[in-house]
């Protein structure tokens, strides 16, 4: 606990120390459909608690501003600082300002950042991992990839560009990284603003899926409740996958457990109903009897292949991991819920948990499944919060709980919101973990003034 503490200690001094000094250009502006973009990039360290200089990385970020605002009323507009979900998922490429963007550009020029690993940041895969040397080389480079070094990397672009404290808006995984800006620089928020995103401030990870596995259990319930038709669809799939062999577009073969997967429709008000337009025309007759349509197949690639974002699988338990290992948390935890087993005889959907399978199955992330392997068992990782700070915090923050949200569970999340002090829940069961893809300028508007209220 000791080492924890003196850990948490020089990350928060070495972030107060942060000098405006990393190299930052704007390589291209644009207009169109009401906005204007800069495209930012700046050179930060890859190591940034080391405390000696090293090795930097290139993260980018994409300003939008309205074009309601004058350039030169716009440059007088606050920041704020949008951290999406993942991890492993690159900012949002926004073809129009809309939902919770269309809100905060009212009053914000909002950055729309890659965390590293993604976008046009250091991006990570298969390909480019082994430039870093063995095994152990590559995990030990992943190391420097958590919510604590994209909050030193937040920082460092903040005063690159020379704002004043920001609002930061976190997303699912951006809310867990805006509880480690919280722990270690809050000087350099003026506000934080959460999505379905209040982690648990402590170990071990299979807290969070025993409670997470129950949700999606009931989550499934709720879904076939709502198409009864679809119990039998699944069952269906699942027994012919046991018995035919099925290959997916990439030319790998569609397994129960991957078919499983499928389940991540189940976290969303806006996708949920889109799984039963998935299932409702699986099957195809062929000379040889029933098979899988093409449609499907593809369809279904799309959902299980991680080749967009191997970060997330590779980083996803990590995220828990706080001076021990994870383990592969989920993939053992799993054991306690046997209903959601490939040979179970009605198989459940699963939802976001990461296995140690993927790493057989998906082509995508096969190379990499000995790097995994070296991060489950990886039992250092320095802490990600300061539970100390949090209860003395000082910083307008507001967070939405979703109810009955099956990736950051209800009950750790609102252990987390009384360990922070001053924090202010706005909990809604009309929501699921995508709730502002449904009514994003409602949600950001009442989260941004539950935090006025406090500072007015």
């Amino acid at each position: 606990m000791a080492d924890r503490a003196v850990a948490a200690l020089s990350r928060a001094h070495l972030l107060e120390a942060a000098q405006p000094t990393v190299p930052h250009t704007i390589k291209s502006r644009h207009a169109y459909r009401g906005m204007r973009t800069a495209e930012h990039y700046f050179e930060v360290p890859l190591d940034h608690f080391s405390g000696a200089a090293g090795e930097t990385i290139t993260v980018f970020a994409r300003e939008y501003v309205s074009a309601d605002h004058s350039e030169e009323a716009a440059e007088q507009l606050p920041w704020v600082l949008y951290l999406q979900g993942g991890p492993g998922g690159r900012g949002n490429r926004l073809p129009a300002l809309g939902g919770w963007s269309k809100a905060a550009a009212k009053d914000f020029r909002i950055l729309m950042l890659d965390q590293r690993g993604t976008g046009l940041s250091a991006p990570i895969d298969r390909n480019t991992l082994p430039l870093r040397g063995n095994d152990a080389d590559q995990a030990g480079y992943l190391a420097h990839f958590r919510a604590d070094s994209i909050v030193a990397d937040a920082e460092a672009i903040r005063l690159a560009l020379g704002s004043g404290p920001w609002t930061v808006y976190g997303q699912s995984y951006g809310g867990f990284c805006a509880l480690t800006y919280l722990s270690f620089a809050p000087d350099g928020l003026r506000e934080a603003l959460i999505t379905g995103g209040l982690a648990p401030l402590s170990g071990p990870a299979d807290s969070v899926y025993q409670a997470t596995f129950q949700r999606v259990a009931a989550r499934n319930a709720e879904y076939f409740g709502r198409y009864p038709e679809d119990r039998a669809a699944v069952t269906r799939i699942a027994r012919h996958l046991r018995d035919t062999e099925e290959f997916l577009p990439d030319g790998e073969r569609l397994t129960v457990e991957r078919f499983q997967m499928v389940g991540s429709f189940l976290g969303g008000n806006t996708r949920v109903d889109a799984l039963h337009h998935l299932l409702e025309d699986a099957f195809v007759g062929t000379p040889g009897g029933d098979r899988l349509s093409d449609a499907f197949l593809e369809q279904v690639r799309g959902l299980v292949s991680r080749s967009a974002n191997p970060l997330y699988a590779l980083m996803h338990e990590s995220i828990y991991g706080q001076g021990e290992s994870t383990d592969w948390a989920a993939w053992r935890v799993l054991q306690d819920f046997p209903e959601f087993s490939p040979d179970a005889p009605e198989p459940l959907l699963t939802g976001e948990m990461v296995y140690p399978w993927y790493f057989e199955q998906d082509p995508a992330l096969r190379p990499l499944r000995n790097v995994a392997r070296l991060l489950a068992e990886k039992d250092d990782w320095p802490p990600l919060y300061d539970a100390e700070q949090l209860a003395l915090n000082t910083v307008p923050v507001a967070a939405a709980v979703y109810t009955d949200d099956i990736y950051v569970d209800r009950e750790l999340s609102l252990g987390t919101a009384a360990a922070v002090r001053g924090l202010q829940v706005w909990e809604s069961a009309d929501f699921h973990h995508d709730g502002i893809a449904d009514d994003g300028e409602g949600i950001f508007a009442r989260l941004l003034g539950l935090t006025r209220s406090v500072r007015d």
